[in-house]
């Protein structure tokens, strides 16, 4: 699925949202959330193809695996917060979409520590 395809399942589904939400504004934020899903869906097999990829240089480089798993997981983290955030706002709940910003921010901080503290070795053992 090329982006010209996404665009235009976008796009529909935008008009689509317009013209129901005058009458069925429920209905309208399902077919956000579900448009929503599809895209993220078709894009699937690229990211997946980006996360092979990054692995198998992380290998080469001799990078602990684990860091790279841990930042393949924030990246994860930072979307789906994104995407639930945005589907908040979309319903009209700022207050709720800010707290599931902060929840998403405050995971990514617990699952960078591994990272920091290696990376403050790192400095520890350079300095004389």
């Amino acid at each position: 699925m090329d982006m010209m395809q996404i665009a235009v399942i976008g796009i529909v589904a935008t008009i689509l949202i317009a013209v129901i939400k005058v009458y069925r504004p429920e209905i309208a934020i399902q077919i956000s959330i579900v448009t929503g899903i599809i895209i993220f869906l078709l894009i699937l097999n690229k990211i997946s193809s980006v996360i092979q990829l990054l692995s198998e240089y992380s290998e080469k480089a001799g990078i602990d695996i684990s860091y790279i798993k841990i930042l393949f997981k924030i990246i994860g983290i930072a979307y789906i917060t994104e995407f639930g955030a945005e589907i908040c706002k979309d319903a009209g709940e700022n207050s709720i979409a800010s707290k599931v910003e902060l929840a998403g921010k405050v995971t990514i901080i617990i699952l960078a520590v591994p990272i920091i503290t290696a990376l403050l070795d790192l400095i520890i053992d350079i300095m004389p």
